[in-house]
């Protein structure tokens, strides 16, 4: 009597995409399962890039604090410093000059713009188009200039300081940082042209990862990604921190909902930015030096908290600072980022699309994962937490 063996076939092809991956800038895990070429569930890991930036931040002065909040993450340094600064501002009750509050916006709009010309370089790139990505690189050297020009460097500015910024502007670096910003402006239209009217960037963007405006809600996505799905969210507009209530600017929004869409509020902001940052040249206030005196600062922060939003590139970026008045150090410092909601939340976007689409969706979250990964340890059984050193956090115990 023969007996015939029963072969289990998968009815799912499990692709790990990353920790490190040629179309990811960042280390995170994408387990993707895929019937054929469509994708079923996509698992997002993460947890490649724990630094310990809240509890360093509570090990370190409020004023030493400014530098290791800049420093989460490069590409958004100046609205890490400043949403932590407007935060022990507030605990201080002090108020900063109006000159100081245009120039942290105009610093602000361009860290903005260079970032939102980053990531459509770099969805050109994953798409196939090299040329395109070298050219909006090269244009957007232009824009890390006229940030050096203003904050004295090109990436880690250190250009936010408690009580206002750390140089002001003249003349002469005024117009430079026009001249630079007009010419660039006539790129950026360009660059939205071929976005909207190649036909490959279309095929490949348009009706891809496709976020309906209650699904934008409620997975709770913020900033571009909202945006293009219809959600006008937008800090700068309900908080109007610094100067934003005082420099007219539109709360760009799109009703498709898809990668494309994402990519085009993207460019559409890039304007709006430049639009804000001439608008900061043209009225700059001088009522006030906006570089206070660093002596004079108070050494001791009193008893208080506070709760401060910025609208950094990739959306509502939140800060909470406690002081207890009796150290130099913030009793706590919690972060919460814009991308921990649009990476962690985009699992469903994934679904129904081809293999082929999902770099090119995570393209268009402009994931940031340097700047959604801090840690805190909880024994969850017995309900304590506890430290980790620098190289157990290396070894991932």
């Amino acid at each position: 009597m023969s007996v015939s063996k029963i072969i289990e076939v998968p009815l799912a092809l499990e692709l790990p995409v990353g920790p490190q991956h040629p179309a990811l800038h960042e280390p995170v895990l994408l387990k993707a399962y895929a019937d054929g070429e469509e994708i079923i569930k996509v698992e997002i890991n993460t947890g490649y890039n724990h630094r310990g930036i809240e509890k360093l931040c509570e090990k370190n002065s409020f004023y030493r604090d400014i530098f290791i909040v800049a420093r989460v993450c490069g590409i958004c340094n100046l609205v890490h410093a400043n949403c932590y600064v407007r935060a022990v501002e507030h605990i201080l009750g002090m108020e900063i000059s109006n000159r100081a509050k245009y120039l942290r916006v105009l610093a602000m709009e361009l860290e903005r713009l260079h970032s939102h010309m980053l990531i459509n370089a770099v969805m050109a790139e994953n798409i196939g188009f090299e040329n395109l990505f070298m050219n909006i690189m090269l244009d957007r050297e232009r824009i890390m200039k006229a940030k050096e020009i203003l904050t004295g460097n090109r990436v880690l500015s250190d250009y936010m300081m408690v009580g206002g910024v750390r140089r002001d502007v003249d003349d002469v670096k005024k117009e430079k940082i026009r001249d630079i910003l007009l010419k660039t402006e006539e790129r950026i239209k360009y660059y939205r042209r071929v976005f909207e009217e190649d036909s490959t960037i279309i095929k490949r963007t348009v009706d891809v990862g496709t976020v309906s405006t209650s699904d934008a809600v409620k997975y709770s996505l913020v900033g571009p990604v909202a945006r293009a799905s219809g959600v006008r969210i937008d800090s700068r507009a309900s908080d109007k921190y610094d100067a934003y209530s005082e420099i007219p600017f539109n709360v760009i929004t799109r009703s498709e909902g898809d990668s494309w869409a994402r990519m085009m509020v993207r460019w559409d902001e890039a304007l709006e930015s430049i639009n804000i940052a001439l608008h900061v040249l043209n009225h700059l206030p001088s009522d006030a030096n906006p570089v206070p005196d660093e002596k004079k600062l108070p050494r001791k922060i009193p008893a208080g908290e506070a709760y401060t939003r910025v609208e950094a590139q990739r959306g509502e970026l939140t800060y909470y600072v406690m002081s207890d008045g009796k150290s130099s150090n913030p009793y706590r410092v919690k972060i919460r980022t814009p991308s921990f909601n649009n990476i962690i939340n985009s699992g469903f976007m994934y679904v129904g699309q081809t293999i082929a689409d999902l770099p090119v969706i995570l393209t268009s979250l402009d994931p940031c994962i340097s700047c959604m990964e801090r840690v805190t340890i909880i024994d969850l059984d017995k309900k304590i937490s506890y430290k980790l050193s620098f190289k157990e956090l290396a070894k991932g115990v």
